[in-house]
């Protein structure tokens, strides 16, 4: 999906010196008809569905802004829920899953993890679901949050699992939205570098940022509402100060490829529900392999089958008309499995 690229770390340190600091994007640019404004890297111009606030992450030597959206229930139950993006989104993407979550009575945290969304895009990271996860703690701490049910969807999902294992005492419950990482995609795809990664993602163009999702995410099908899941990253090609987006993609697309989380699930302690959609086919590497090994890759019938059987004691929910986002293609029967598994039901 939304192709973002990267770039040669020696090079880019020099070019990167000259861009604006995090935080001081220029916001949206107007597009022709029927094409998505061109966002700055931190989404100055973009409005999410409720009100973000700013972290201030002290990581790696650097203080970077880390977005969030910390949204109270009218009539609280006293507890919180805390969402996890993917890879090819940003918070604002939860919108419904939030609302049907505080109608509920929850108070809901979503975080943008640092190189996504409004967060800080650094010239140089480290990145790794360890990071994040530390970053993400951190956050909750400042907003006085103890224990919380924790949903992760895609890349989400791979850092939710990390964060289930290392504050075990934090993550009451644990449900994972169609997560990447069900399987280990270097044992059949070939390593791409960084900097290849970055001039990929140099190459992303709206149409075929739109095409992957079609053919990964939805089954080679496609409908007016899913528009809006391209919106951003459409938005960010056309920004002159896409570079700096595509870079941090590179990075992380280093870390989702290079750090499986598949060879831990039996260590999970944490009450697990895992959302599969059918028809999502998503797996990194699928592009640099031959045809008939990739139709083996991002087979999640097959996936969320043998995660549910590895997690101890895990729920398993299968939706047949959906893919790679049930909260988007099947929402009424996702919300329903999402309010029940959190409420212990």
């Amino acid at each position: 999906m939304r192709k973002r690229l990267f770039c040669l770390i020696a090079s880019l340190a020099v070019s990167f010196s000259a861009l604006p600091a995090s935080g001081q994007g220029r916001g949206a640019q107007s597009a022709a008809p029927g094409q998505a404004a061109a966002l700055d890297p931190e989404l100055t111009g973009y409005q999410y569905p409720y009100a973000v606030n700013f972290f201030e992450a002290e990581t790696q030597g650097q203080k970077l802004r880390m977005a969030y959206m910390s949204v109270p229930a009218a009539k609280p139950n006293g507890r919180t829920v805390v969402l996890l993006h993917g890879k090819n989104f940003s918070g604002a993407y939860w919108a419904a899953t939030i609302k049907a979550l505080n109608d509920a009575g929850y108070r809901v945290v979503v975080p943008d993890q640092i190189g996504f969304g409004k967060s800080s895009k650094p010239a140089s990271y480290q990145f790794s679901f360890h990071a994040l996860a530390a970053n993400t703690r951190a956050l909750l701490d400042s907003l006085g949050v103890g224990r919380f049910a924790l949903v992760g969807h895609s890349m989400g999902g791979m850092l939710a699992v990390r964060m289930a294992l290392m504050y075990p005492e934090r993550v009451e419950r644990l449900a994972l939205v169609n997560p990447i990482g069900l399987e280990d995609w270097k044992l059949v795809a070939p390593y791409r570098t960084v900097d290849e990664n970055f001039a990929q993602e140099l190459r992303a163009t709206p149409e075929a940022i739109r095409e992957y999702q079609r053919v990964n995410y939805f089954g080679g099908e496609w409908r007016p509402e899913y528009d809006a899941l391209t919106e951003v990253l459409a938005g960010w090609t056309r920004h002159p100060e896409y570079r700096r987006v595509a870079w941090n993609a590179a990075l992380t697309s280093d870390m989702v490829f290079t750090q499986p989380v598949v060879y831990e699930f039996e260590r999970l302690k944490t009450p697990t529900l895992l959302i599969i959609g059918q028809r999502d086919r998503t797996a990194i590497g699928k592009d640099r392999v031959p045809k008939e090994v990739a139709a083996t890759m991002g087979d999640y019938p097959a996936l969320g089958k043998a995660a549910a059987r590895r997690i101890p004691g895990a729920r398993l929910v299968e939706f047949a008309e959906s893919g790679h986002l049930p909260q988007v293609d099947a929402f009424p029967k996702y919300i329903r499995a999402l309010l029940d598994f959190v409420a212990g039901r």
